[in-house]
């Protein structure tokens, strides 16, 4: 099964208070001390797609989404793609799905054999790009199902009441050959989403949440990212 990969990457800009950490992280670490994911199983045939999020005007300048490209072109089993998103700071979902199945799932026909990744807002159009499309699989870093009553993101559209209420069922079918083929990452200490919000994801999902500590809103590069990637990867395949 040759399987093909969007990763929607996206950060969430909660009234601007992250946005001045959107810049570079890695600029004052040494992110290519990270140790190596571990290896797994056999080789796998396929096209990642990262896709920053809001405030990114610089993708590859932005937390750990060029650390990340660069592993991911390194291990040899994925081909990454990064590229700049319309619309960077507001992210709204009328201006990013459209571009995402049009651009990205080349008009949906490549949706079936791509697993998703979100990050923060990002986890939020991977969420409603499952409630009407067939994907392989989701991987939800630092994900929420409300705007928190900030203002700039409930203007984007993605969450209730104004973008409608979530399709848990539908979200879940669309996820994997098989359905729920998703997994979630959070951190107990993100200063913008608490765990309510995550858990209260997975339980309507019935998915795996992965909690940890000390990831802050997932600035940094995470082995425990790429390893969410190849699970939910190798999921996929054994379906």
């Amino acid at each position: 099964l040759k399987l093909q990969f969007l990763y929607l990457i996206a950060h969430s800009d909660h009234a601007g208070r992250a946005r001045q950490r959107l810049s570079a992280v890695c600029a004052d670490s040494d992110c290519s001390a990270l140790p190596k994911a571990a290896p797994r199983g056999a080789a796998m045939a396929t096209r990642v797609v990262i896709l920053p999020g809001n405030g990114c005007t610089d993708v590859r300048e932005a937390n750990w989404y060029g650390w990340l490209e660069e592993r991911l072109a390194s291990d040899g089993r994925l081909r990454p793609v990064l590229e700049e998103m319309p619309d960077p700071h507001r992210a709204r979902r009328r201006i990013w799905l459209p571009f995402i199945e049009e651009k990205l799932l080349d008009n949906g026909a490549k949706a079936a054999e791509t697993v998703v990744v979100g990050h923060s807002s990002g986890a939020e159009a991977a969420l409603r790009l499952a409630e009407t499309t067939k994907v392989a699989g989701l991987v939800l870093v630092a994900a929420c199902h409300t705007d928190l009553g900030e203002p700039n993101e409930a203007q984007a559209g993605w969450y209730p009441p104004a973008g409608g209420e979530w399709q848990w069922g539908s979200i879940r079918a669309n996820s994997g050959p098989k359905g729920g083929n998703i997994l979630l990452l959070h951190s107990l200490d993100d200063p913008f989403i608490p765990i309510a919000e995550p858990r209260h994801v997975a339980q309507q999902l019935a998915v795996e949440l992965r909690e940890s500590e000390g990831h802050s809103h997932f600035f940094e590069p995470s082995e425990k990212i790429l390893n969410a990637v190849y699970d939910v990867a190798e999921r996929s395949q054994s379906a």
